[in-house]
């Protein structure tokens, strides 16, 4: 590697992504010392469960070798790429998981941690941040109808059984959950005015 002008460990995020891609064995290894953390915590935010972020953790390495030509820089940097396919993953995971709907009670646990997660450096993404302040800022029925329906893959009428709620209020709650979610985030932002 002594094409370098610096050590490989402070080369660019981007540049190591590059040499994933190509197969370099020194550079993949610093591209998954570097990210390793923040992937783990991610697939362990999501799962709550070390053997599987373990695997959803390997999952991702796997994943961003294969698909490293794809990643677009426009669309955020490769921590935000690489957590949000290790929060997909995770999540596919728990639904083939899954067999029943979650526990209402355990729904409170998994909305705190989409809000008030203890992991927000892994989530670091700027757009993750702000879904987890709008969601936050939810009322608490519309914010466990969203995450039954968005993470948990449940229907309405799911919804409504476990929440022992009306159809109609569980819909209402999903819709409206949404509505104040592209109302927030559509919004711009301080700064952004075209001159």
């Amino acid at each position: 590697m002594s094409g370098f002008r610096f050590p490989v460990g402070r080369l660019p995020d981007e540049a190591l992504l590059s040499g994933l891609a190509t197969g370099d064995p020194e550079l993949a290894v610093v591209f998954v010392r570097r990210f390793q953390h923040r992937v783990f915590g991610v697939a362990m935010a999501v799962t709550r469960d070390k053997q599987l972020a373990e695997d959803v953790a390997q999952l991702t390495f796997e994943r961003a070798w294969r698909h490293a030509q794809v990643y677009d820089s426009r669309r955020g940097s490769v921590a935000t790429w690489l957590s949000t396919i290790a929060h997909n993953l995770a999540v596919d995971a728990l639904r083939a998981r899954r067999t029943e709907p979650m526990a209402p009670e355990d729904l409170d646990d998994l909305v705190g941690v989409v809000t008030e997660t203890p992991e927000e450096w892994a989530l670091a993404d700027e757009t993750s941040s702000q879904l987890r302040a709008a969601v936050a800022r939810l009322p608490r029925e519309q914010a466990r109808a969203l995450v039954m329906a968005g993470i948990y893959g449940m229907t309405a009428q799911q919804i409504a059984d476990a929440e022992e709620i009306p159809l109609g209020t569980a819909k209402t709650r999903i819709r409206a959950a949404m509505t104040k979610l592209r109302t927030t985030l559509a919004a711009p932002k301080r700064g952004d005015h075209v001159q």
